[in-house]
């Protein structure tokens, strides 16, 4: 690549709301196995269609009325933002007998209205997740934002970048945590940025369905 980082450093996740569970299974026969959705329920209507052979990974806002069934269907969730949910995603995931990987959302971009903890409270978040078993801290995840072109994607990216190296600094995570962060219209800057997660949809599998 181009960035000098090889492709298996970036996993390919894709996010496949709004697309029938055929689609779903078009891709995995294809090789792909990781599949993001932004909704509990509509997840839940896909899951036995696709069949075993998939990992989930929740990358849509979780509220508190849905972690119960989140915990169900998820192996990863990208959008803890508050210690409430983290705390019952826990209790939820104990009850399960799962063991969930969880990432901090962070509102890197300061978008009025869009969610993730502020940045300057994501590490006391991390902190409070990992003294919460059975969650797996799996690292940080952004959105990037909605003005400001490639150069403002960047300085979000770079935030997070910078959120995670703090955050190893301080003893809260792994060398090996991870960046969620980059969609279909700034994946290659998420990248040259670090990031270890890249969230496709629109780029790989095509329009959503009207």
């Amino acid at each position: 690549m181009r960035v000098g980082r090889s492709p298996q450093s970036v996993r390919l996740l894709a996010v496949t709301k709004g697309f029938p569970a055929a689609t779903i299974l078009e891709a995995k026969a294809l090789g792909l196995r990781e599949f993001g959705e932004s909704r509990v329920q509509e997840a839940e209507g896909k899951l036995a269609e696709v069949g075993e052979g998939a990992r989930w990974h929740l990358v849509g806002h979780l509220q508190n009325n849905k972690v119960k069934r989140a915990v169900q269907i998820f192996d990863e969730v990208h959008s803890v933002d508050a210690e409430s949910i983290a705390e019952d995603l826990a209790r939820r995931a104990l009850a399960a007998k799962r063991s969930p990987a969880c990432y901090v959302e962070v509102n890197t971009s300061g978008d009025v209205g869009k969610f993730g903890v502020q940045p300057s409270a994501a590490l006391a978040l991390l902190h409070r997740i990992k003294a919460l078993p059975p969650l797996r801290l799996a690292g940080l995840m952004t959105i990037g934002p909605l003005s400001g072109g490639a150069e403002g994607a960047r300085t979000s990216f770079r935030a997070l970048a910078k959120l995670r190296e703090d955050a190893i600094r301080a003893g809260i995570l792994d060398e090996g945590a991870a960046l969620s962060m980059g969609m279909s219209d700034d994946f290659e800057i998420a990248v040259e940025e670090g990031a270890t997660i890249v969230r496709i949809g629109t780029a790989l599998l095509g329009d959503r369905p009207a």
